[in-house]
């Protein structure tokens, strides 16, 4: 795989560090999730939806990872956490700024220790400015990032994203940095340190609002399924149902009429470019939704699908679960858990050629101390027995 014989150090918890986390192990580093011995993630308690006592939640991000407990607030346990940094090649954490300082585990010390590694914190606004101290979580970061500003409706309250991409931003942008570091490592020798901020993560996906704010001075806001400069590009509903069409070039625009069979509407000087179809928006929708009202999604499917035109079922949870593209595709797969037996998992999205590796499920905690500290540091036996009655692990 992509990252075979990186290790990493995981003191990340919650959503947006075990899942970039987790982005790294499905690419093949491997991963020590550094818990607290009392508890660990507090992920693993999260719910509902439990299965069988285990979170739903904790399973969706942790999987091929190993879990270690160990005690940072002990000198004991930094030790141990010093002859893992060692021999490992990256440490990512999610904590607030300054706990890593606190715990002196932080890059200026490690670094001290290995010189080549890399580390990667994500916080919700950085290691600086005004806000470094405040927390937040998905909600707040959605929010301030502007990404509730443009979900919804006009006219109605703001809403927040489904999907929680005021973390998952972070956890994709982090797993990216840690590639790109260690490629310059690669190259240099040199390790480095990552601030990863996810009101920066929430900044950078505004992409084209912000440009086109610069570019006329208008506010951009919601516009409920559509697209603020592309004209039809958004949700309709059907007779029994809804479908999404994305007509984003001329050619589909002829397409889309003769399918309706209003080439008529093609020809009309109102919606001649798109330009003038966003122009005349609020006369052109109304003809579309009464059109496409008049028959089922599945019919329309067929029609529109026959032109070229790009459209597509609006599918909820379960079907995307069960589309035969998805399965095919792989992205739904299965991992044995040793309390759950046969676990239905997400597959992987990047798939080099020629590799693959089973999926590991999500581990107990603490399940893989032992085999890590005797294995990999050649811990003796009654050095670990010590650190287990101190409860340093």
């Amino acid at each position: 795989m992509l990252f075979d014989g990186v290790r990493v150090l995981d003191l990340s918890r919650m959503l947006a560090g075990p899942y970039g986390s987790m982005l790294l192990a499905d690419l093949g580093a491997e991963v020590f999730k550094i818990e607290e011995p009392a508890g660990g993630d507090p992920m693993r308690s999260m719910g509902p939806p439990f299965l069988d006592g285990e979170s739903a939640y904790f399973l969706a991000i942790n999987r091929n990872k190993k879990s270690l407990t160990l005690d940072l607030e002990r000198p004991e346990g930094r030790e141990v956490f010093y002859d893992l940094v060692r021999v490992a090649d990256v440490v990512w954490d999610n904590f607030r700024p300054g706990v890593m300082e606190r715990l002196i585990c932080d890059h200026e010390t490690i670094s001290q220790i290995n010189e080549k590694i890399i580390t990667c914190s994500l916080s919700a606004y950085g290691q600086e400015g005004p806000y470094r101290d405040w927390p937040a979580f998905d909600l707040a970061l959605q929010a301030m990032g502007g990404a509730m500003s443009l979900t919804g409706e006009e006219g109605r309250p703001p809403l927040r994203m489904g999907l929680p991409m005021g973390d998952l931003a972070g956890g994709l942008f982090g797993a990216l940095a840690v590639a790109g570091a260690l490629y310059r490592r690669d190259r240099t020798g040199q390790g480095c340190q990552v601030d990863l901020s996810l009101l920066d993560c929430q900044v950078s996906l505004l992409t084209y609002f912000a440009q086109f704010f610069w570019a006329d001075g208008r506010v951009p806001g919601p516009v409920g399924s559509g697209h603020p400069s592309v004209v039809p590009y958004q949700a309709f509903r059907t007779r029994d149902g809804h479908l999404a069409v994305a007509v984003f070039s001329e050619k589909f625009w002829v397409a889309f009429c003769r399918a309706l069979g209003r080439l008529d509407l093609a020809a009309d000087p109102r919606f001649d470019g798109n330009q003038r179809r966003v122009e005349h928006r609020a006369e052109l929708l109304p003809i579309l939704e009464a059109l496409l009202a008049e028959k089922g999604t599945e019919e329309w499917l067929a029609v529109l699908r026959a032109e070229g035109v790009p459209v597509a079922p609006i599918q909820r949870v379960d079907q995307v679960l069960s589309d035969p593209q998805v399965r095919l595709r792989g992205m739904v797969a299965d991992l044995e858990h040793p309390k759950l037996g046969r676990l239905p998992t997400l597959g992987v999205p990047i798939r080099p050629s020629g590799v693959s590796r089973p999926l590991a499920p999500p581990p107990a905690l603490g399940e893989h101390t032992e085999g890590i500290l005797t294995g990999l540091l050649g811990y003796p036996v009654e050095r670990i027995r010590r650190l287990r009655d101190a409860k340093v692990i």
